[in-house]
């Protein structure tokens, strides 16, 4: 088995609404040739507040790539002990646990990993596993629990730890004018997230049992979602042939389903996409016949948090927690998609034993 139990998600202080972040873009770009279109699509986000690491005033400053990624490091390691133990102390569990440790991240770059850090800092066993993943992008939360199914396949005794630290406002440029990244600079917000995958179910658990797989690389797409390393960091770049990519990639899901619950996607009882922007979602309502409702979580999620990157699926599964309107026997899928273009997708059940 490969119970999801209940994921914590953990947001920094510093809150921005949509209204401040405009106002803040237009000081700084007072002239910009397109400011109107500019303006509009940053609305049509439909992101109203994010959660940023530093106050707006900082974020919007360039102190250096070495101070950012050290900033990254103190507060990643920060964020993620206080997860680890929320989810170890929810789930009645220790360190010592804990088989193997996952670390998603793509907005920073240590070596050692968080996750050798983590396992000094909170007293894991010396021999727990480490599989550290930096280039997946918003990806990596389902690629992650893919992984985790198929390790507990191997292992069905095992419990993984999955943690998430996605810190977007790092990679803000202030001399980067472009469209597309003016737009970013209004659509990602930050957080670290986390959950327990367990191999053995108790009594009294709950959760979203993942019962079987599929992933997605579109050939040659490698520029729809990337970063260009350059002396001031990360700078992401997003082309809008993204957008017109849930087109292809729906089907596959289709298949996905009907193969092992024979139903259509639409027919699920629950849907855990990453909101990937407002335009991914309207895609996979249009191209997968779905109501508005049954993406009304990953909606929630993006407006009041942004796209917080591999961090998404985990805040959407989690408000499905919190709902409690989840049956036992509830069938459902999850899909997150980043550069590539990658999709990672998972079906299963919702249990409550």
């Amino acid at each position: 088995m490969s119970l999801v139990t209940k994921p914590v998600v953990v947001f920094p202080e510093h809150r921005i609404d949509q209204k401040q972040m405009i106002d803040v873009l237009r000081n700084m770009f007072p002239y910009h040739p397109k400011w109107d279109t500019v303006e509009r699509m940053i609305k049509n986000t439909e992101v109203d507040n994010r959660n940023l690491l530093s106050p707006i005033n900082q974020v919007i400053t360039h102190p250096g790539f070495e101070y950012r990624n050290k900033l990254y490091k103190d507060k990643g390691l920060e964020m993620a002990s206080e997860v680890t133990r929320k989810v170890l102390s929810n789930n009645k569990m220790k360190p010592s646990d804990i088989d193997l440790l996952i670390v998603v991240s793509c907005t920073g770059f240590l070596m050692p990993s968080l996750t050798s850090y983590l396992i000094s800092d909170l007293d894991f066993r010396s021999n727990t596993k480490q599989l550290p993943v930096v280039q997946l992008g918003c990806a990596a939360g389902a690629w992650a629990l893919n992984r985790a199914y198929e390790y507990i396949k191997a292992y069905p005794d095992h419990n993984v730890l999955l943690i998430s630290v996605e810190f977007s406002s790092l990679l803000f440029q202030p001399k980067d004018d472009k469209i597309s990244s003016l737009i970013s600079n209004c659509l990602f917000g930050d957080a670290v997230s986390g959950c327990i995958i367990k191999g053995v179910p108790e009594s009294g658990d709950e959760g979203y049992l993942i019962e079987g797989i599929d992933s997605y690389l579109k050939k040659n797409s490698d520029h729809y979602i990337k970063y260009d390393v350059k002396s001031t960091g990360f700078h992401f770049g997003l082309d809008k042939e993204v957008m017109h990519s849930i087109k292809e990639v729906a089907p596959i899901m289709e298949n996905f389903i009907q193969k092992d619950f024979n139903k259509n996607v639409n027919d699920l009882d629950f849907h855990v996409f990453h909101t990937g922007g407002r335009k991914i979602l309207d895609e996979l309502v249009s191209n997968l016949d779905l109501l508005e409702d049954d993406i009304s979580k990953s909606r929630e999620s993006l407006k009041n948090h942004g796209n917080i990157a591999s961090g998404v699926v985990l805040d959407v599964l989690d408000n499905e927690f919190i709902s409690k309107t989840r049956k036992h026997g509830d069938k459902g899928i999850m899909a997150a998609f980043g550069p590539g273009f990658t999709a990672e997708i998972n079906r299963g059940t919702w249990i409550k034993n």
